[in-house]
């Protein structure tokens, strides 16, 4: 497989743009949780934040 059909799969076809678009919201949202998760290891000392019990979080270090 050379570049020139590579390049026509991920940019001219439906199936290589989906890829694309896939492959950028897997990236992004690997991102998000570890820059989230080195943020709280950061700030770790701020104490306890008052919210809601049922809220949601993908980090529960504060129990």
């Amino acid at each position: 497989m050379d570049f020139g059909s590579l390049y026509h799969f991920l940019f001219e076809t439906f199936a290589g743009i989906g890829i694309l678009i896939g492959a950028g919201l897997v990236i992004s949202v690997i991102a998000c949780l570890v820059m989230e998760w080195k943020t709280r290891r950061t700030f770790k000392d701020r104490g306890p934040v008052e919210d809601d019990d049922d809220d949601f979080t993908f980090f529960d270090d504060e129990d």
